[in-house]
């Protein structure tokens, strides 16, 4: 049984730390959330599990469109409310809502619940990319090698900075009272390049990456249409080295 599966049907915080590196996860999960949304917490709970198996990227975007109920999220940006808001509309569903999970940039259910999660994982189409990142003394280098799918032409090289952990106190708003754990939360997102196939290297200054102060590296190379972003074909992760 694949340890996703396993954490979902069980419920269980195993007390593991987010993963401190990655190195070619299977599928790509994306929480968008709210500290303002009371439906959010058990979906929160929910994506740090996940992000104890290696063989998942587990990711945290939090939006900002239900700042208005009395509470600002502290981390929340436009361009993750943005990057939701592409998703449905390259789906055509106009489907936006707290909590999200959207697995492999593609398939959309309830944050909270475990079943359609575990449904989603399973239907997920396989990566054909592969990513492997190294740092030298001046950059982030990015290798990407395999194939694109089958009609597909081009894929974004989409480089995130997370900060694996945040725990923030809520003072005002829906989740009032309530402390709350937000796991691999994205804090920038910047695209590197384009990858049509093959074995292509792509690099990113060191000093780019040091303007947000981000513990956390992930790629994500995922293919891109004129009404948004859409299945994500390969992906890697990293802490930062000591340099940085």
């Amino acid at each position: 049984m694949p340890m996703w599966r396993a954490l979902l049907a069980l419920g269980l915080l195993w007390g593991l730390q987010p993963n401190d590196a990655l190195a070619g996860p299977a599928k790509v999960v994306e929480l968008f959330t709210s500290q303002g949304c009371s439906s959010c917490p058990p979906a929160d709970s929910i994506l740090t599990e996940l992000a104890s198996d290696p063989s998942l990227l587990a990711l945290t975007f939090p939006v900002d469109y239900w700042d208005y109920l009395g509470w600002k999220d502290t981390l929340a940006s436009p361009e993750n409310s943005e990057r939701q808001r592409s998703y449905a509309a390259r789906r055509g569903d106009r489907s936006v809502y707290t909590p999200q999970v959207v697995v492999n940039g593609e398939q959309h259910v309830v944050g909270s619940n475990r079943q359609a999660i575990a449904d989603a994982l399973e239907r997920a189409d396989p990566m054909t990319a592969e990513v492997s990142l190294r740092y030298t003394a001046d950059a982030l280098e990015v290798t990407v090698s395999g194939a694109l799918p089958k009609g597909a032409r081009m894929a974004n090289v989409l480089i995130l900075q997370v900060s694996p952990r945040e725990e923030i106190e809520i003072e005002r708003g829906e989740n009032s009272g309530r402390t709350v754990t937000y796991t691999n939360v994205v804090r920038r997102q910047q695209t590197i390049g384009m990858w049509s196939g093959g074995n292509e290297t792509l690099r990113m200054p060191r000093m780019e990456l040091k303007k947000t102060g981000g513990e956390k590296c992930v790629v994500v190379v995922q293919l891109i249409g004129e009404d948004g972003p859409g299945r994500i074909v390969g992906a890697a992760g990293m802490l930062w080295d000591n340099g940085m």
